[in-house]
């Protein structure tokens, strides 16, 4: 039974570059984190990846191979709000259960549209009012399945702009062809560990019995893989947030402990303004700072320190410089920095500090009580205005700096990350 629509955008970050500026279309197109010939492409449009460029190609192999190549600094701001025009269009159609990432979606094919014909229908229309309406350049690959991971793989057999169904008939045949990488979640390690277990291509993985997966996946993920590679309906599992941070590959003339400094001060200041918009407190934090010499792992260094519960921004740039002067500021030639914050604790659990100053009135706020709202002004601040309205002094070499990126599965919130 046909349960799973899912919808992939074709080198979404590229293509949005190409809707929005038409003098980019059927051009090669990269898209870059900074302009740095030592960094590497995060998008691709088709025309450069008939270059063999694609995600993760060094910015200098990609200017040898495709000399024509347009080089676009990335901004994460454009895509999210395109993304969320193309969710919009999307769910007008057919209900989105779970957006995925940043430039896929899945719907639910309830009723009569789990028939194949009608379920390709719909997948047509789809297709066709998402280039009318969000842009003639925002091409899909739609995959048609009884579940998301089979709907998923479906998507990926025909780029661009594909339309595949897997039917229940058709498994495990129609997966032979795929390598055991194709499945989310299958990265080199697993791969190494699926082989120590005999599994080295999808037959193979099919094949094996339920308990094998068990002890290759080292627990319960293993059966939920046996399941869903048969076709077996699933729904989207709850998650815990665990921890939230922010990374950023420095600019050239940044890349010293200067500039790193100044840029680890404006991702605490951005990641405290995530947990308190979020409504979490903070037990732990790490930063870490990488080097040039990456063949010298000595040359990079990585700190952690306990910060009790809190979401205090002044709090936690005291913590960094603690950190930052237990040897990270000895580090030459930084090229990359970053901060997280560990061991989240939602707000209804926090526990506050149990020998915090009493107020001598009645009717005052407590200091804790006091940072809280003042730093709530300034988040409201930020939002309405614009980042860096107003802003600890510390991040001002880097105020510029830093800007929003998109994880794989996380959506910025554009309110907050700007």
């Amino acid at each position: 039974m046909l349960r799973s629509l899912f919808v992939d955008f074709n080198s979404y970050f590229a293509s949005v570059e190409q809707q929005l500026d038409p003098a980019l279309r059927g051009r090669p197109v990269g898209v870059v984190p900074v302009m740095a010939d030592s960094s590497c492409c995060i998008a691709a449009s088709y025309e450069a990846k008939a270059f063999g460029i694609k995600t993760g190609t060094r910015v200098s192999d990609a200017k040898r191979w495709c000399p024509d190549i347009v080089l676009i600094l990335a901004d994460h701001a454009k895509y999210v709000q395109v993304h969320q025009q193309a969710v919009a269009v999307v769910d007008r159609i057919v209900p989105v259960r779970q957006v995925v990432s940043i430039d896929e979606m899945e719907c639910e094919l309830t009723g009569r549209w789990r028939e194949r014909g009608r379920a390709v229908q719909l997948a047509q229309q789809l297709k066709a009012t998402l280039l009318a309406e969000v842009g003639e350049c925002m091409r899909t690959s739609v995959g048609i399945a009884p579940n998301r991971l089979l709907a998923k793989l479906a998507s990926d057999m025909h780029k661009p702009d594909g339309l595949t169904v897997i039917e229940q008939q058709e498994i495990p045949e129609r997966l032979y062809p795929l390598p055991i990488s194709a499945i989310n979640g299958i990265g080199p390690r697993m791969v190494r560990r699926l082989a120590a277990c005999g599994i080295t291509d999808m037959q193979q993985l099919y094949a094996a019995p339920r308990d094998v997966l068990v002890t290759a996946w080292g627990g319960v993920a293993g059966s939920d893989m046996y399941d869903k590679l048969r076709g077996q309906w699933y729904g989207p599992r709850q998650t815990q947030t665990r921890s939230l941070g922010h990374s950023h590959v420095l600019p050239p003339d940044l890349r010293h402990p200067e500039g790193a400094l100044a840029v680890l001060n404006r991702l605490v200041q951005k990641a405290a303004m995530r947990l308190r918009k979020q409504g979490f407190y903070a037990r732990s934090m790490s930063v870490h700072v990488r080097c040039a010499h990456r063949y010298n792992r000595e040359a990079d260094g990585e700190r952690w320190v306990q910060v009790g519960e809190t979401q205090d921004t002044a709090f936690l740039l005291n913590a960094l410089q603690q950190l930052w002067n237990n040897g990270l500021h000895t580090l030459q030639r930084p090229v990359s920095v970053g901060v997280q914050l560990h061991g989240l604790v939602p707000a209804a659990q926090h526990t506050p500090d149990l020998f915090e100053a009493v107020p001598a009135a009645a009717h005052t706020a407590s200091p804790t009580r006091q940072r809280a709202r003042l730093l709530a002004a300034v988040d409201a601040l930020n939002r309405t205005h614009g980042k860096n309205t107003v802003m600890f002094a510390s991040a001002h070499a880097g105020r510029d700096h830093a800007p929003m990126r998109i994880a794989f599965n996380r959506i910025p919130d554009l309110a907050s990350e700007a």
